[in-house]
């Protein structure tokens, strides 16, 4: 009896995989290996306490993830928000992206109330076809002080 309950879940256990398998649900060894082998660190590592702490930019594939960019001097969402995406598309061009070729935009306001505004200065500036964006009002401000932080994700040629 024991033995044919094992032989029941084995059986089981080999199908789940299978299934897995076949829908890409799972990661092997050799495929993590790859995955990971076409990332490239392209801007600038941060460095706190002598230790890495985050990249400026990597790559991936056909892919370049900016990380977060803010405004750290005095002014108002107006002048915040578009010192932060001219950072961004300087990062953009540096590393063969541009603007247009932005696919998803993450948006982190220091205050809710500075949708609108930072709206007014972000409408049209990648183009025609804008990417997919997610916009939050962060809980407790947005590191230094900045009125907004802008992150994204980009095509290279």
């Amino acid at each position: 009896m024991k033995n044919s309950v094992n032989k029941r879940r084995n059986v089981i256990k080999a199908g789940l995989a299978s299934f897995a398998a076949w829908f890409g649900l799972t990661r092997t060894p050799a495929r993590a290996a790859s995955v990971n082998s076409g990332k490239r660190v392209v801007g600038d590592i941060n460095m706190q306490d002598d230790v890495p702490l985050f990249s400026g930019a990597v790559a991936h594939g056909n892919l370049l993830f900016i990380a977060g960019k803010g405004a750290h001097f005095e002014g108002d969402i107006t002048s915040h928000t578009d010192h932060v995406l001219n950072e961004i598309e300087k990062e953009l061009k540096k590393n063969g992206s541009s603007m247009d070729k932005v696919l998803k935009v993450n948006v982190y306001l220091a205050d809710l109330n500075d949708y609108q505004a930072m709206n007014k200065v972000y409408r049209g500036r990648f183009g025609n076809n804008p990417p997919v964006r997610t916009t939050v009002a962060t809980y407790g401000g947005v590191p230094g002080d900045s009125l907004v932080e802008i992150d994204c994700i980009a095509a290279l040629d």
